[in-house]
């Protein structure tokens, strides 16, 4: 992961860093309970400022310590923003000020960071370039105290312990947490270990570890899985199919990526809200498919803000193996799912992944590293494998039954779309996909 945190500033970088005067602390720090509110937050100044800015926006991210539940945390809730060039103030900030936010930090030796607040919610909204060396660190720590405990409570025990001091600058106890952070993220990055990687065919979806996989080269992948043997004559007749019928059926598809599959099942009569949690892709989807269905961006390890019973159906075509814990999504999933509701998912084949990059255990769940290469971009692409029990496990503890497993074939047209890759789908695992109910 690039760079490191900030290092920390002495009273007058910091008074020279904010536009206007430095706000006093001269205080402790009030750490609150965590408030599930806080992801709502989120959804709406993210709302705003995709409103604002449109196609400006690269990235989008609620990050810091409301961005994980459980945590106590300072009521502010911090934002991550990429633009093209957040040095050229003019492309994004007078927009931002019309739609009601103040630009109170420029640091242009520091990553050139700028940091605006909210119009009417206590919020910090930090605006990077990309390729900067801090969006992989702030979704890595995030995502990794969401999945560890002991780590999240580490954490918090030096966020109580620094909080309790009296401090000029809030910014200084910001720098105090710098030693415990790197600590917890040396260890996330050491876990995730050597890669291991075979060449493959690129049919996954996005809501990998490290969650902005697809946002480089996602054109290419769109147009890619627009019309891939394993894309277009696999994965979505075989989605569609256990789908059912589909007229007047309310259905969430998340992880849609450009909305293809958003797409075919609007076709068939559903009422479809696709998510994903790439702004790039949601973007493209919108402009080829927004007139048949409705695409959000969003990250489904987080609380998600629809009312229980609001879905007939859900659809996570390719999704799943890119989250270690499914617990907690699929818990969302059945409450946003109405009683006798299901939902229909594809995932790797366990046997394939094992299989093709030659690992020793079948029985653990581990994370692999793909790379894909789409007009000339070279990818990393990290995701989990785990063994099929593991699977069926997660799916009964959150309430659901399995109506139908299936291995299914490519359907027509396969051979001349691509003979190789046909005779692939027809004799080797490739991916699984269930029927789920919500009972």
């Amino acid at each position: 992961m690039p760079g490191t945190s900030q290092p920390a500033q002495t009273d007058e970088q910091l008074e020279a860093a904010f536009i206007g005067e430095a706000p006093l602390l001269d205080s402790t720090v009030t750490l609150v309970e965590y408030d599930p509110q806080w992801p709502q937050l989120y959804q709406r100044e993210a709302g705003r400022i995709r409103g604002a800015l449109g196609d400006v926006v690269v990235l989008l991210e609620h990050v810091g310590s409301t961005s994980v539940p459980g945590l106590p945390a300072k009521p502010v809730v911090d934002i991550l923003l990429e633009v093209p060039d957040s040095a050229d103030e003019g492309a994004y900030v007078p927009a931002l000020e019309a739609a009601g936010y103040r630009l109170v930090i420029r640091e242009p030796d520091w990553e050139q960071h700028r940091l605006f607040k909210g119009p009417d919610t206590d919020i910090n909204l930090h605006v990077h370039s990309p390729g900067n060396g801090q969006t992989e660190r702030y979704l890595l720590f995030r995502d990794w105290l969401r999945t560890h405990p002991a780590e999240l409570a580490l954490y918090l025990a030096k966020k109580r312990e620094l909080a309790a001091r009296t401090w000029r600058y809030m910014q200084h106890y910001a720098d105090a947490k710098g030693e415990v952070i790197e600590e917890i993220v040396g260890r996330a990055r050491a876990a995730q270990g050597p890669p291991a990687a075979r060449p493959s065919e690129p049919a996954h979806r996005e809501h990998a570890p490290g969650a902005r996989q697809y946002d480089g080269f996602s054109a290419a992948y769109a147009k890619h899985t627009g019309s891939s043997a394993a894309n277009a004559y696999y994965d979505r007749p075989a989605i569609a199919g256990l789908a059912g019928a589909l007229a007047g059926q309310r259905v969430l598809d998340v992880g849609c990526a450009a909305g293809h599959l958003s797409a075919l099942l609007a076709g068939r009569g559903a009422d479809v809200l696709g998510l994903d949690i790439s702004e790039s892709l949601i973007s493209l989807a919108r402009k080829e498919f927004g007139a048949v269905a409705r695409f959000e961006q969003a990250d489904v390890t987080e609380p998600l803000s629809f009312a229980d019973g609001s879905f007939d159906l859900i659809t996570a075509s390719l999704v799943l193996h890119y989250l270690e814990d499914w617990g907690p999504v699929l818990a969302q999933f059945r409450r946003v799912l109405r009683p006798g509701g299901a939902l229909v998912f594809s995932v790797h084949h366990p046997g394939e992944d094992w299989h093709w990059f030659d690992r020793g255990n079948y029985f653990e769940r581990e994370l692999l590293e793909d790379e894909w290469e789409l007009d000339g971009h070279r990818q990393p692409v990290r995701f989990y494998r785990r063994p099929l029990s593991w699977t069926f496990g997660a799916v009964r503890d959150a309430g659901f039954t399995v109506d139908r497993l299936e291995e299914p074939m490519p359907v027509a047209g396969v051979d001349a779309a691509d003979p190789r890759m046909a005779g692939l789908l027809r004799t080797r695992p490739r991916f699984l996909y269930f029927r789920c109910l919500a009972g």
